[in-house]
């Protein structure tokens, strides 16, 4: 059972970032897919998620208009393509797992390591 979340970097504000989240078969069939991310001194937060069939996501208020997750099941891979990127956003991001679109991440079984995302003004 494995998530690895990858694609982070260094960008300047206004850049942008797509994130991606590469399951094992196990791990991503029939589940949910969150997106979460922690900044140092701060509580893990929710950022978005999506369904198995891709027909329902959710969106934290910080990301909407903004990020966009989808996914590509023949790929075993989640995307969170990040535009309009602000410092603020700065924060390492986590993939997980779970059995529907929640933001809580009590509700996620499987999480992978993060990807770190610098966003400098």
């Amino acid at each position: 059972v494995q998530l690895q979340a990858s694609g982070g970097g260094l960008v300047q504000a206004g850049g942008s970032l797509r994130l991606s989240c590469r399951a094992s078969g196990r791990t991503f069939s029939g589940r949910a897919i969150g997106w979460f991310r922690q900044a140092p001194g701060n509580e893990r937060e929710f950022v978005a998620a999506i369904s198995w069939s891709g027909g329902g996501t959710s969106y934290a208020d910080s990301a909407k208009a903004r990020f966009t997750i989808s996914r590509d099941n023949a790929k075993i891979t989640v995307y969170l393509q990040m535009n309009s990127l602000k410092p603020e956003d700065t924060a390492v991001y986590y993939c997980a797992a779970g059995r529907t679109v929640a933001a809580g991440p009590d509700e996620y079984i499987y999480w992978g390591r993060g990807t770190q995302v610098t966003v400098s003004s």
